[in-house]
């Protein structure tokens, strides 16, 4: 619900949103995988929480948070509506910006906590 909440308000209010690019969907998958790589350090080297807790909010809620299933549909979509270059952009800088945004998350997390 989270996600659907903060994905469509983030469309709403996007000037980007006119090229038909799911800024909302993009915008809370980069979020999320930020906030995964914060969770990682937090539950794994401070808060030294037993193995079987971590799954709840690291692939419970984290990860339906953040949806591979609506990143794959919205490109699918843009490529069967001719949109193929907004298509590649939008997996190209989906997958590059998540991965560094989980990168800066467990980095900013070990020099937070």
């Amino acid at each position: 619900m989270g996600r659907y909440w903060l994905a469509s308000s983030l469309n709403g209010i996007s000037s980007i949103n006119s090229s038909q690019f799911p800024t909302g969907v993009f915008i809370v998958n980069v979020l999320g995988c930020f906030l995964i790589g914060v969770a990682f350090i937090f539950f794994s080297e401070k808060v030294l929480l037993q193995e079987q807790w971590r799954p709840i909010v690291m692939v419970g809620f984290l990860g339906g948070f953040t949806t591979f299933s609506t990143f794959s549909l919205d490109a699918l979509l843009l490529f069967q509506q001719g949109h193929y270059n907004t298509a590649l952009l939008y997996i190209g800088a989906s997958v590059i910006l998540c991965l560094i945004a989980a990168f800066v998350g467990i980095h900013a997390a070990r020099l937070f906590f």
